[in-house]
C-alpha cells in the first residue's frame, strides 16, 4: 500500500470519527433543574436537552415573569387587582381594567360558567371572613352563621361584573375577586408559554404539586406522583407526555380545628361554609388554568354531582378520593394512573352525554 494510500484511509477516517461525534452519537445534553418561589410555594423547573447557561437565562426570565404576576394578581397587597378590588368596594360602577387582569377575569367567567359557579372567583370576602387569606393559619373560631348569611344575601359573584372592552362594570360592592383557585394555573401556563418561545419543547413547572409538562424527559414520560388525601404518602403515580396538566385541590392544603371541628379553605359559594364529601380531587387535562379551575369546582361538587360539572367544562381525566376514602375516576383516567398496591378498589365513574 503506497504512502498516498495510506493518507487517505487516515484522513477518511479522522472524518468519519468527527462526523460521529457531533452527529447522532453525541451525548445528550443534561437536565437543568431550577427553583423560584411565586403564588406563596416553590415553582421547581426542570427543562431537558438545554445547557447551563440557556437554563440560567430561562431561570431570570422566569422569575421576572412570575414576580409580575404575583404583584398583578394578589388579592390582598397593593397592586393591579387589589386596585380593581378596592374600587368595587368603593361603589365604582365603570372601572378601567388593569392590562395584567383583564384576561384573567375574561377566562376565570368562562370557567365559572361551566361550572355552575362552583369555582368563583368572585367571593373574595367569604375567603377573607374565614381568615383565610393569610399567610399563616392558626386554630380559631370560625365565623358566625350571621355573619356569612349576610354576606351570602348580598350574592357576591363573578358573575356580577360585566367587561366591556378595557372596563369592567359593577353594581355590587359585596364582589370581591381571589384568583387563589386559578391564578397558580394561569402562571403555570404562562411559564410554559415562555419556555416554548425560548425554544425549549421538554420541560415540566412545578408549582407545589400541581403542574405542567410538555415534551417528555429524555424520551420517557414525566411520572407524576398524585398525593394522598392526607397530603403526604403517594397514592398513584400518572404518566404525562407531550402536554400535560395535573392539578390537585385537597382539604389538608390548609385547615384548621376548632372545637373538635374540621375546617378547610375550599369554600362551597352556596353555603359559605367549607365544601363536604370529598377530601381530595386530580384533574388531568391539556392545560393547567382549566385543570386548576376544575379541581376545585369538582371537590364543591362532590363524590355525586362531579361527573356533570366535569361534562360541562370539558374534563374527562378525574380522580377523586371522598371523605370515607373512596376513590372514584373516569375510565380514561383509570387508563392512565398507577394506583399503589392494595389501593381499595375505585368506582369507575361514567360522565353525562
Amino acid at each position: 500500500m503506497s504512502m498516498l494510500t495510506k493518507r487517505l484511509l487516515s484522513l477518511t477516517l479522522i472524518i468519519l470519527i468527527t462526523l460521529g461525534s457531533s452527529s447522532g452519537c453525541a451525548p445528550p445534553l443534561p437536565a437543568q433543574k431550577f427553583r423560584l418561589l411565586a403564588f406563596g410555594t416553590y415553582i421547581d423547573v426542570e427543562v431537558i436537552g438545554i445547557n447551563q447557561p440557556r437554563a440560567e437565562a430561562a431561570r431570570r426570565q422566569l422569575q421576572q415573569d412570575f414576580d409580575l404576576m404575583h404583584h398583578a394578581w394578589h388579592a390582598w397587597e397593593p397592586g393591579p387587582l387589589g386596585y380593581v378590588n378596592a374600587s368595587i368596594r368603593d361603589g365604582v360602577q365603570r372601572i378601567a381594567a388593569p392590562p395584567s387582569t383583564l384576561p384573567l377575569i375574561k377566562i376565570s367567567q368562562e370557567l365559572a360558567r361551566q361550572s355552575d359557579y362552583l369555582f368563583d372567583p368572585g367571593i373574595g370576602q367569604l375567603v377573607k371572613l374565614w381568615d383565610f387569606h393569610r399567610g399563616e393559619l392558626t386554630s380559631r373560631q370560625p365565623p358566625e352563621l350571621e355573619a356569612i348569611d349576610a354576606l351570602l344575601s348580598q350574592q357576591p359573584s363573578i358573575c356580577q361584573l360585566a367587561v366591556d372592552g378595557f372596563h369592567i362594570n359593577s353594581n355590587n360592592p359585596a364582589v370581591q375577586l381571589d384568583f387563589g383557585a386559578i391564578g397558580k394555573g394561569y402562571g403555570v401556563d404562562q411559564a410554559i408559554l415562555r419556555l416554548q418561545e425560548m425554544g425549549i419543547d421538554s420541560a415540566i413547572v412545578n408549582a407545589g404539586g400541581d403542574l405542567r409538562a410538555i415534551g417528555s424527559r429524555a424520551g420517557v414520560p414525566w411520572r407524576i406522583a398524585i398525593r394522598g388525601p392526607s397530603g403526604s404518602g403517594v397514592l398513584a403515580w400518572l404518566p404525562v407526555s407531550d402536554n400535560g396538566a395535573v392539578f390537585t385541590s385537597g382539604d389538608y392544603e390548609r385547615n384548621f380545628t376548632w372545637d373538635g371541628e374540621f375546617y378547610h379553605h375550599i369554600i362551597d359559594p352556596r353555603t359559605g361554609y367549607p365544601a363536604e364529601g370529598a377530601a381530595s380531587v386530580t384533574v388531568l387535562h391539556t392545560d393547567a388554568t382549566t385543570a386548576d379551575a376544575a379541581a376545585t369546582a369538582l371537590f364543591i361538587a362532590g363524590p355525586e354531582d362531579w361527573p356533570q360539572i366535569a361534562r360541562q367544562m370539558g374534563i374527562d381525566q378525574v380522580l377523586l378520593v371522598d371523605t370515607e376514602g373512596q376513590i372514584h375516576m373516569t375510565e380514561k383516567m383509570q387508563n392512565q394512573v398507577k394506583l399503589r398496591p392494595l389501593t381499595k378498589q375505585p368506582r369507575i365513574v361514567s360522565l353525562p352525554e
